[in-house]
Order: structure tokens, then C-alpha cells, then sequence
């Protein structure tokens, strides 16, 4: 290396060392450039909740996200210092009684939702005369307040000109209109009038509106019912478009070589589908920890080495049949639709792991990896729920798998006995937590089938499973180090399976094997146990190049 490379890689390192600023700082810097966090997080390569985090310090920005945005900040310091004194008080209109403080955030723990009526304020007292408001500049005057979530920092919302200087900003007012947080307004000088995006109006600015009157003790916005629903429902559509807006822009770039359009499209599917994560988390009710310290038992001991977790994966065949005996029953190899796609409703931890022994990490609300001894499996026509083990003793499952356990072992199965649980590491949990992706994948794969749409289907199972795939620790994807998500979406896919395996047996069919995820062989008229097609909660006859693919026959064996 020569004496300049090493010169450079000592300042490298310490720009890498170089003392942050505060998590305030960060966001008074970003608002006074009017960049919402969507375009820092572009600019510096991480996702927008990870900038959310790096602003509310639930986090610290980490390489490789960590120099670019440091100068990011330093270039931001010098365009904006920090004032000498304490900024402005707000202006007259928005000086009226704060609203009463909202009770803190539900803990991470806690996944029911919120209330759906708000508390009626309490009476107030009968308001004194205001004293004379101090002077503030016309284009003022007559601004509602700037809509705030619990923690009193602005929510960011669709970009549009600010109602006061008409610049546009991803901050709201109370009412639902663009408006730049606090005194970070650029107001037009007076022969200059604000101009708007290309398809929008800008706010008038020549001469103040009338006063808007201000209730003394304004209902919080971000807390209403319909407001919520409102843009729930818009956000979704949003994101939806971000799929279909894909897709065209590959086909189209392939000149209509559909092939190369979708090696394109799932050469993107990773960066696309965090973007995607991103985003439905953008109105979430509380922070996780993308990048928790991990457990020894998470980390592979080499790259060569199998994961220490068993994630209860099933390859069931009944003992009482085989390919290789003469007869005449008739089995069905049936295909479960979108597997993984449908395990991302589970419990997910979404804190630091916290290790316990015994039962004391285990609840309802909590999740993790657990180390369990399990009872003998005594159902030789029944997959075992613990999969295909070569050795007995304790192992490290996953809460998926434990839940399944646990629920067999209680008096509605009855079929085996309590897992013995030595330790755990777990964390508060919901099951809701990727519940809000999900249901965007899913609407996205309904439509693209019922349009016959290869291409969007195809880069839908892409992103899904790419983003299950690579959560755990990938090269591919550096947003987020979460294994122990990854492997409890795979066992919860798994257990999923079993519980498809045990309905059939209930009905009355035999469970020939159970392999994978998706795979299930059952003898008799299935039909009358699933409903067939292609959608999520459906099954399809299983089609492919193997001897036991689609309808086939087997024989007894002599017990």
C-alpha cells in the first residue's frame, strides 16, 4: 500500500470514528433542507425507518450508511448552523392551550390495536382575553398547527406544496395539508411567487386569508379513527403502485424480451421489497431493532456449517404405503399456494433477544428460539410436528415450533405430551408485525393472476422469498441482521403444513408424505377438505418432473 492510500485510510477511519451529532440535530438539520426521510435514505443507501431510527435514537448509523450520511450532516451544518439562542416562540395563531398529553405508546409487546374512539376532552374553564399577539409576517398568520405524533416530532406524509411559502414538504397540518414543520417555511420575497411541481397549484401567498379559527383544545388528528384509515388505505395504494411501476419499467427497458425483464426484475427484488418493508412500516406504532446483538446459538459457526436452530422442517412418509408395492390407491400430491408468503403472519420478536432459563421467557407476547427436549411422537400416520430428527435429546427450535407443540399437547389435541424448556432467548413480540407487507404482496399476486400477469407474479415470489431468505445475515441485504426472524417465517411455514396434514386426517384422508413446505400426498377426495386454486388460502394439484408429482398410485405395506 503505498503512503498515500494509507494516509487516506487513516482519515477514512477516523470520518468512520468521528463523533455523530445528536439525534435533534440530525432532524433539525434535514427539516431546515426541507428533505423528508425517504430522500436521506435514498442518498445514503438504508432504508427510511433506519433514518427514522438514526433521528429518534433507537439507533446509531453503522457503515456502510454511516460516512455518507455523516456527510450528509456535516454539509447540512454548514448550509444551517445551529442558532445562537433559543428559536422564535410560534406564531400567534398557534399559541392557543396545548392539547392534553397523550399517554405513551403501548409497549412493543402489546399488538392489539388501537382504540377506535377518542377520549372526549375534558371541560375547559372559561378562557381568559388573549394579551395583544406579537407580529409575525402575513403568510403566517392564518397556518393551522403542524400535525405531531405522540412524541411531539412532525409526521411526515404525501409531498405537496407547504400552505405558508408554497415549497414543497412531506410534513402535514393538522388538516391534512403540506406544511413545513415549525419556522422552517421559506417565505416568497414580494414580487416573487413560489412555483409548484409540474401538475400542481401553488398556495396563493399575495395576501393573507382570513384567520382560521383554532380550537383551545384541538382533537388530535393523528389519532383519529377515519384519519388513520384514510391513510392506511392510501399508503397501500402508494406502494402499490411502486410494483406495477417496476415491471413496467423493465419490460419496457427489455424492448419486450420478457425473460430478460424478469432476470431484471429479480435481480432488483431484494433492494425493491426492503423499499416496499420500508414503507408499510412508515405508519407503524412502534421502532424494532433491525440489528440486535446476537446470541452465539443465531450465529453459524462457520460458512460450511448447518444453522444451529432446527426449524422443524417435515419429510414425512406414511409407513403403511410405497411406490414400490403393487396397488391401487389412488394419492393426490396436492401444492400449498404461497407458503412463505402466508408464514409471514407469525410472532415475531422485535427487540434485543434477552436470554432466561425454564419457562420465565415464556408468554404469550413474547417470541424467540427456545431450547426444548420433546416428547416421543407415538402417531406413526402423522408427520411429527418436530420434523425428521437422525438424533433424540435437546435442540434450539423456534417459538413457531414451540407454539405448535404446546398446542398439542393441550386438551383440544391431546396428542403428546409438554416439551421440557431448558432456556430461551426471546423478546417482546407481535404477530402483526409484517402483517401490513403481506397483505400488499398478497393483493399484488391476486391481481397479477387474475390478470395472467407471468412477469408481476414471478417478481412478487421473488420478493417475498428473497426478503425471508436474506434477512438473517446476507451480503445481499445489509438493512436489516434478523435470523432469528428468518428462521421462525420458515418454521411457521412448516407448522402451517401440519396443521393442513392434520385437517385432511380428520377428514378422513390418509396422509401419504408431507415434505417442504408446500407438499402434501393424501389418498380420497381432497376437494372436500380444500378449496382448489391458486389463491393464498387455496391448494392446487402439485405438477412437476418428479415420479410423485400430480395423482398417482401406491400399495399397502404388511404391517
Amino acid at each position: 500500500m503505498s503512503q498515500e492510500n494509507s494516509v487516506e485510510a487513516l482519515l477514512e477511519e477516523a470520518r468512520l470514528n468521528a463523533a455523530m451529532p445528536s439525534p435533534a440535530e440530525r432532524q433539525r438539520l434535514r427539516e431546515a433542507a426541507s428533505l423528508s426521510r425517504a430522500q436521506v435514505a435514498a442518498a445514503v443507501g438504508v432504508g427510511r425507518t433506519t433514518v427514522a431510527n438514526w433521528e429518534t435514537g433507537h439507533s446509531e448509523p453503522t457503515p456502510p450508511g454511516r460516512l455518507p450520511y455523516l456527510k450528509l450532516l456535516k454539509g447540512l451544518a454548514e448550509i444551517y448552523p445551529a442558532p445562537a439562542t433559543e428559536s422564535a416562540p410560534e406564531p400567534a395563531t398557534e399559541s392557543a392551550p396545548e392539547p392534553a398529553t397523550e399517554s405513551a405508546p403501548e409497549p412493543a409487546t402489546e399488538s392489539a390495536p388501537e382504540p377506535t374512539t377518542d377520549p372526549a376532552p375534558a371541560a375547559d374553564p372559561e378562557p381568559a382575553a388573549d394579551p395583544e399577539p406579537a407580529p409575525v409576517p402575513p403568510a403566517f398568520t392564518a397556518a393551522p398547527e403542524t400535525l405531531r405524533g405522540p412524541d411531539g416530532r412532525a409526521i411526515e406524509g404525501d409531498p405537496g406544496p407547504c400552505i405558508r411559502c408554497g415549497v414543497e414538504t412531506a410534513y402535514q397540518s393538522t388538516d391534512g395539508r403540506p406544511l413545513h414543520s415549525g419556522a422552517m417555511c421559506r417565505p416568497a420575497g414580494p414580487q416573487s411567487v413560489p412555483t409548484a411541481p409540474a401538475g400542481r397549484v401553488p398556495a396563493p401567498t399575495a395576501a393573507p386569508a382570513a384567520p382560521v379559527a383554532v380550537s383551545p383544545t384541538p382533537a388530535p388528528m393523528y389519532n383519529r379513527p377515519e384519519r388513520r384509515a384514510r391513510s392506511a388505505a392510501r399508503a397501500q395504494a402508494d406502494t402499490t403502485l411502486l410494483i406495477s411501476r417496476a415491471v413496467q419499467e423493465e419490460a419496457e427497458r427489455a424492448g419486450g424480451d420478457e425473460e430478460a425483464a424478469l432476470k431484471a426484475l429479480i435481480k432488483r427484488a431484494i433492494p425493491d421489497v426492503m423499499h416496499l418493508f420500508n414503507e408499510t412500516r412508515a405508519t407503524a406504532r412502534y421502532d424494532y431493532t433491525a440489528y440486535p446483538a446476537l446470541p452465539d446459538i443465531l450465529k453459524k459457526p462457520s460458512k460450511k456449517d448447518p444453522d444451529q436452530i432446527w426449524e422443524a422442517r417435515p419429510k414425512f412418509h406414511h409407513p403403511g404405503y410405497s411406490l414400490r408395492a403393487p396397488g391401487e390407491v389412488k394419492v393426490t400430491a396436492l401444492d400449498v399456494n404461497a407458503a412463505y408468503l402466508s408464514a409471514l403472519k407469525c410472532w415475531l420478536p422485535i427487540g434485543k433477544l434477552e436470554h432466561s432459563t425454564g419457562t420465565d421467557g415464556i408468554a404469550p407476547k413474547r417470541s424467540g428460539v427456545h431450547l426444548i427436549t420433546p416428547a416421543e411422537w407415538a402417531h406413526p400416520h402423522l408427520p411429527d410436528p418436530i420434523g425428521d430428527r437422525d438424533e433424540p435429546g435437546a435442540l434450539w427450535v423456534t417459538n413457531a415450533t414451540l407454539r405448535l407443540l404446546q398446542r398439542l399437547s393441550g386438551p383440544k389435541y391431546a396428542l403428546t405430551e409438554a416439551p421440557v424448556i431448558h432456556e430461551s432467548w426471546t423478546s417482546g413480540a407481535t404477530e402483526n408485525f409484517l402483517d401490513a407487507l403481506r397483505k400488499l404482496l398478497s393483493a399484488a399476486r391476486d391481481e397479477a393472476i387474475e390478470n395472467r400477469d407471468t412477469l408481476t407474479l414471478e417478481y412478487v415470489k421473488a420478493m417475498y422469498s428473497k426478503f425471508i431468505s436474506t434477512m438473517g445475515e446476507s451480503i445481499h441485504n445489509r438493512e436489516m441482521v434478523r435470523p432469528d426472524w428468518m428462521h421462525i417465517i420458515h418454521s411457521q411455514a412448516y407448522a402451517n403444513l401440519w396443521g393442513k396434514a392434520f385437517k385432511a386426517h380428520q377428514a378422513g384422508l390418509d396422509v401419504i408424505a408431507m415434505m417442504g413446505t408446500d407438499e402434501l400426498h393424501v389418498t380420497g377426495d381432497w376437494r372436500q377438505v380444500f378449496s382448489e386454486g391458486r389463491g393464498v388460502s387455496q391448494m392446487k394439484i402439485k405438477h412437476g418432473d418428479t415420479k410423485a408429482s400430480g395423482e398417482y398410485t401406491v400399495g399397502t405395506v404388511a404391517r
